[in-house]
């Protein structure tokens, strides 16, 4: 009997809320001169929740038989799958032999696209009102020159352009564009505060995984708007560091997740004002820098002191995660003893955070304090709407 051999091909997913099923395709070819029957398993990695397995194949000599089974990602990062152990049943049925087939492979999992790719498909049919972001039917919004076009009602009178108008004998307006060609990095903090989880047990519903959805959907809105993007991670060890140049074009999305991907976040302090000064000596030219963060009240001073730092040569917005479970806890009922202090310190906990978060809001209003599954959403939105104030 000769072995054969499985040829194992994975693309899986994290989705950011339900997960994704993903069907991995074990193609096992017999050249050996007797049939086999036997039965396949696969050892996928022990972060795949597998279904369908082990496999029953019955081969003829020289015949290939691919099979599928489907896995569930429960994280993100580098899966490895081991050789397949098969279990062969000899032709009376009256042995077995034990067989590994097949090579050691390793594969990549992403975050979820579901929310970028709801945002094009709602953005092409005009809808993305329906998932929070703020759309503007006014022309001349921008600051970047676009285009002539005839006046209509409720357009602004100094936007006129009186020669073209004398020219063509009706009046014509000139339209104007968000800027293009500007610069957004996203500095992200992968420190100890990132790690909560509002429902464990869930698959990519870590904040760490919500933040990184968000990242993907502002970088996706800012790329088809004409800027470049780039990344920096901060709160990790420094061999782990993460940078990632300001690009622009398609290519950028693909090229960006390809850092970010497998990013975790750390028991590491996050130090605010050492990712400060890191970020100014890669970026020199002015940008957009997003800080997200969690931070709370007593990272205020240091982390006005990086906001400050950052302000001399950059325009900063800061975006904090607000947990879904404090909210939750408001409003639990007073029901005994320990739900009252679970509520109490709820309440403490969060008037605290409330002063932190108004301290720094009172410095600069380019702030967003939003739940993990509404930061991407609430981002996009801050984006418009420095895009269409010129402050970049």
């Amino acid at each position: 009997m000769e072995s054969g051999h499985a040829d194992i091909d994975a693309r899986a997913a994290v989705c950011a809320g339900d997960p994704v099923r993903q069907p991995i395709q074990v193609r096992v070819s017999h050249g050996g001169p007797s049939p086999w029957r036997l039965e396949l398993f696969d050892h996928a990695d022990p972060s795949l929740v597998t279904e369908g397995l082990p496999v029953s194949l019955n081969l003829e000599p020289g015949m290939a038989m691919t099979s599928t089974y489907t896995v569930t990602p429960t994280s993100r990062g580098e899966v490895t799958f081991a050789p397949a152990a098969a279990r062969v049943r000899s032709r009376w049925r009256l042995w077995e032999i034990q067989a590994r087939l097949g090579l050691t492979e390793t594969r990549r999992v992403f975050p979820d696209f579901a929310q970028v790719a709801r945002y094009a498909w709602l953005a092409g049919d005009r809808r993305l009102q329906e998932i929070g972001v703020k759309t503007y039917q006014q022309r001349g919004q921008g600051t970047d020159f676009a285009q002539l076009s005839e006046y209509r009602i409720g357009d602004a009178v100094p936007h006129i352009d009186w020669k073209a108008t004398l020219q063509v004998g009706k009046l014509i307006v000139r339209e104007f564009q968000d800027e293009r060609d500007q610069y957004v990095m996203l500095l992200i903090d992968c420190g100890h505060r990132m790690r909560p989880d509002d429902r464990p047990g869930g698959i990519g519903t870590t904040h760490f995984d919500q933040v990184l959805n968000a990242v993907m959907l502002l970088a996706y809105v800012a790329l088809k708007q004409g800027d470049a993007v780039g990344a920096m991670t901060f709160g990790t060890p420094a061999a782990e560091d993460r940078s990632f140049p300001p690009t622009k074009g398609a290519h950028a999305l693909n090229a960006l997740m390809g850092q970010l991907y497998s990013v975790q976040p750390t028991l590491t302090h996050s130090d605010y004002l050492s990712a400060a000064r890191t970020l100014l000596t890669r970026q020199h030219k002015r940008a957009l820098v997003v800080v997200i963060t969690n931070f709370r009240d007593e990272d205020t001073a240091e982390l006005t002191h990086a906001l400050r730092l950052l302000r001399s040569r950059h325009l900063v917005l800061v975006a904090s995660l607000r947990g879904r479970i404090v909210g939750e806890l408001l409003d639990r009922p007073l029901t005994d003893g320990e739900a009252t202090i679970d509520v109490a310190s709820a309440h403490l906990y969060e008037q605290a955070r409330r002063d932190a978060f108004n301290r720094l809001a009172a410095r600069d209003a380019l702030m967003v304090d939003a739940v993990p599954e509404r930061l991407g959403i609430e981002l996009v939105n801050r984006y418009h709407a420095v895009k269409r104030s010129g402050l970049m």
